[in-house]
C-alpha cells in the first residue's frame, strides 16, 4: 500500500513560501517610492500642529520664475549649508530663516513651502527611516513632476535625487503629509510600535 498525502507539497515548503511571501510583502515600504495608505491620523499629528498652516497652503505661482531642478537644487544647497542642529519641537520656515541651525524636519519643511509658493504640486512631506538600520526618523520631501518622482533631502544631499537614483534600501517611510491628505506606509503602525 502506498500512502497518499492530502497535500502536494511537503509541510515546511509550504511554511517557508508562506514567511517567504509575508516577508517580501513586508518590505514593500523600503522601496524609495511605495504605495502610501491614506489615514485620518498619524502619531505625528500633535507634533506637526505648528506647520500644518504650511502643509495646507494652496500653491501660488510665482510669475517670475519657472520651477526648475537648477532652481530647486539651488534652495536643497542653501537649506544644506545651515548647520543641523537638532531641535524637539518642528520648526516653521522663518525660524529656519533666522536661527543659526536647523535639523531635517526644519529644513524640509522650508524646502517644502519654497517649492509650493513656486508652484510645485504632487509635494509630500515624508517622516521616515534614511535607512532601515538608522537609529532615528528621519524627514524629507517627495515631488512627483511629470513622469518622475524625487527625493529631496537638504539635510543630507545637495542635489534632487529620483527614486530610481537611491538605494533600493534607502528613505524608508512611515507617513506623509500633502496638504490636508495624511498617508501611511502599509508596514508604518508594525514599525512605529517598535519605536
Amino acid at each position: 500500500m502506498v500512502p497518499i498525502g492530502l497535500c502536494p507539497f511537503p509541510r515546511k515548503r509550504v511554511i517557508g513560501f508562506v514567511a517567504f511571501a509575508f516577508f517580501v510583502l513586508s518590505v514593500v515600504g523600503c522601496f524609495a517610492n511605495p504605495i502610501l495608505l491614506s489615514v485620518k491620523t498619524t502619531p505625528y499629528d500633535r507634533q506637526m500642529a505648528r506647520i500644518q498652516p504650511i502643509l495646507v497652503s494652496p500653491p501660488t505661482k510665482d510669475t517670475h520664475r519657472e520651477l526648475t531642478l537648477p532652481l530647486i537644487n539651488r534652495w536643497i544647497g542653501e537649506l544644506r549649508n545651515i548647520p543641523y542642529g537638532f531641535s524637539m519641537q518642528w520648526k516653521t520656515p522663518a525660524e529656519v530663516a533666522r536661527e543659526p541651525v536647523a535639523d531635517c524636519k526644519g529644513k524640509a519643511v522650508a524646502l517644502y513651502q519654497q517649492m509650493a509658493r513656486h508652484g510645485a504640486r504632487g509635494l509630500r512631506l515624508v517622516i521616515g527611516r534614511r535607512a532601515p538600520t538608522s537609529r532615528s526618523t528621519h524627514t524629507w520631501v517627495q515631488w512627483t513632476s511629470g513622469s518622475a518622482t524625487y527625493i529631496l533631502d537638504p539635510a543630507i544631499n545637495w542635489t534632487a535625487q529620483t527614486v530610481d537614483e537611491v538605494a533600493d534600501n534607502s528613505y524608508v517611510p512611515y507617513y506623509a503629509y500633502a496638504g490636508h491628505q495624511k498617508y501611511r506606509a502599509p508596514a508604518a503602525s508594525a514599525l512605529y510600535a517598535r519605536l
